[in-house]
């Protein structure tokens, strides 16, 4: 079992940069893959990042790469979303989750864990 608490949502103009956190507790962090993933108001919960658990290897949707950055610190617990050249479009509601597996995915059913989520707002 393993909890997830993120926090850093908030409000930035377009062209701003925020920066998402994660916290971990429970088992072993460094046995789990993380993702973040994103839900509009009326869209599905789409698939933003993935890391694997031992940073080495992301991937990213295409609509954030080059502009969003997915790290993790397994000495405390954490992983980050650093989100830069923010745009109205990646407003939603940011989840964290976390999956068993040496490996990173982007399936959301490929998740065993899932934080509550933290607001983000885009204005343009």
């Amino acid at each position: 079992q393993v909890q997830l608490v993120e926090s850093g949502g908030g409000l930035v103009q377009a062209g701003g940069s925020l920066r998402l956190s994660c916290a971990a507790s429970g088992r072993t962090f460094s046995d789990y893959s993380m993702g973040w993933f994103r839900q509009a108001p009326g869209k599905e919960r789409e698939f933003v990042a993935t890391i694997n658990r031992s940073g080495i290897s992301t991937y990213y949707a295409d609509s954030v790469k080059g502009r969003f950055t997915i790290s993790r610190d397994n000495a405390k617990n954490m992983v980050y979303l650093q989100m830069n050249s923010l745009k109205p479009e990646d407003t939603a509601v940011y989840y964290c989750a976390a999956r068993i597996s040496s490996r990173g995915s982007y399936f959301m059913s490929a998740y065993d864990y899932w934080g509550q989520g933290t607001q983000v707002t885009v204005s343009s």
